[in-house]
């Protein structure tokens, strides 16, 4: 019983190894592909300047730079600090005020350089996890293959 029950547990073991190596590698090249249809080179300023982003290194520094800039287009503010309305100015910067002699409020289009910052950061920040859950499945795959050599090697020994 105990060598039918060490060369079952070996089997499972290489076969969710090989599962685990050949789609943890599968989607580090799934997301390698996706990020560089995209085309997306890091701008002069960012850590890692002037690549094209496709790995961990270089997605991390488009969405820190993104944010750095989004920051500046802000005056330093994040969404949650911006007002959700401010006074709409004529050509001059003047207040334009409406028949009552009180301002017009118009939103905050700070706000939104700072939402489609926010999303496109998200995007690079998912790209950075999907290549690190891609290698941690192979990591994992290779570490049960090892598993199941171990359990072939204690049913010899039975």
């Amino acid at each position: 019983m105990g060598k039918k029950l060490f060369l079952a547990l070996a089997i499972a073991a290489f076969a969710v190894g090989v599962g685990g190596i050949v789609a943890g590698s599968w989607s580090i090249f799934y997301t390698y592909s996706s990020i560089a249809g995209e085309n997306i080179v890091t701008p002069d300023d960012a850590a890692i300047a002037s690549q094209p982003v496709r790995g961990p290194l270089t997605l991390k520094a488009q969405a820190d730079i993104i944010r750095e800039h989004a920051l500046r287009m802000t005056g330093g503010k994040t969404f949650a600090e911006m007002p959700r309305t401010v006074q709409k100015l004529d050509e001059s910067d003047q207040p334009i005020l409406d028949e009552n002699g009180e301002p017009v409020m118009v939103p905050n289009a700070a706000r939104d350089i700072w939402i489609t910052a926010t999303a496109l950061r998200t995007a690079l920040q998912l790209g950075i996890m999907a290549y690190m859950l891609g290698a941690f499945v192979v990591l994992f795959g290779f570490i049960s293959v090892a598993t199941g050599f171990a359990f072939l090697f204690i049913k010899k020994r039975l």
